[in-house]
């Protein structure tokens, strides 16, 4: 059985079959949606011991070259004091015909729950329930966007021969989306194709005795499923499972029905 785990293609078309979370404008945002292909071939190299944030980022640079009008000027560039203290990084410079633009990229795993906030965007909540949806688009709106106009980007900037006014800005923001257990949820602001599976509490894990289950590693967290993998039994993994409880963790999970059918899904404390 070929691993999976080893194997960047399968991430990569992971990532590139996952939707775009916003489909219009949020917060004044400009969301860069990107036509989807056959999904393309990842020639990229040297990613296997970067973290999940970093790799998707690269992912996406791939997928931006698939567009021959457009070139990239910068990727990453870290923004540096005088004395070299680092304030942070852009995500992406790059020219598309003659139009310079400043991409930021996010790619999360959100569960819905609706007893936060009031809005679709506020019952966002990462997995260990640390990051929020609403908390990232403001980062990204008052942080991340204008670190572009700081005085110390200008260095980057004149390398390439632009200034800041010169880009339009726009974000990059693909999501899967998890809801509770036998919910139907109808999404109106967010993407509704975002929505991938469920998730349920370790107190309801023996209503799912009978299923199988793969826990794919975090970066493997991109994958579209399949019955290729080394599928445990309840009670193989229950004893995994019992730690992650312990330790306050909440991981992915695929289970596999006895009819083969295949979801993904979180199991939260």
């Amino acid at each position: 059985m070929k691993n999976i785990s080893d194997n960047l293609q399968a991430q990569f078309s992971g990532f590139y079959n996952t939707p775009h979370l916003f489909l219009e404008p949020i917060l004044g945002m400009q969301p860069l949606l990107t036509e989807k292909q056959n999904t393309p071939i990842f020639e990229g190299l040297g990613l296997e011991k970067i973290r999940l944030g970093q790799r998707v980022e690269r992912f996406v640079t791939t997928e931006l070259r698939l567009n021959k009008g457009l070139r990239i000027l910068s990727e990453n560039p870290q923004i540096q004091t005088k004395t070299n203290i680092t304030i942070g990084e852009l995500d992406c410079l790059y020219l598309d015909g003659k139009q310079a633009v400043h991409l930021e990229i996010q790619f999360k795993f959100y569960l819905y729950d609706e007893t936060l906030g009031e809005t679709e965007i506020d019952h966002c909540i990462g997995p260990m329930r640390r990051d929020s949806l609403i908390e990232k688009l403001n980062k990204l709106k008052k942080k991340q966007l204008p670190l572009l106009y700081a005085s110390e980007t200008k260095p980057l900037l004149h390398s390439v021969n632009f200034l800041a006014e010169d880009f339009i800005q726009k974000i990059y923001f693909k999501a899967q989306i998890f809801v509770p257990y036998g919910r139907t949820i109808q999404l109106k602001t967010l993407n509704p194709e975002c929505i991938y599976g469920f998730y349920f509490k370790y107190t309801e894990l023996p209503q799912f005795k009978d299923y199988k289950f793969y826990k794919p590693k975090k970066t493997d967290w991109l994958l579209d499923v399949t019955p290729n993998v080394d599928w445990k039994t309840y009670d193989a993994i229950l004893p995994e499972l019992n730690t992650y409880k312990m330790e306050g963790y909440s991981p992915l999970l695929w289970l596999k029905h006895e009819n083969g059918e295949i979801e993904k899904c979180f199991v939260v404390v």
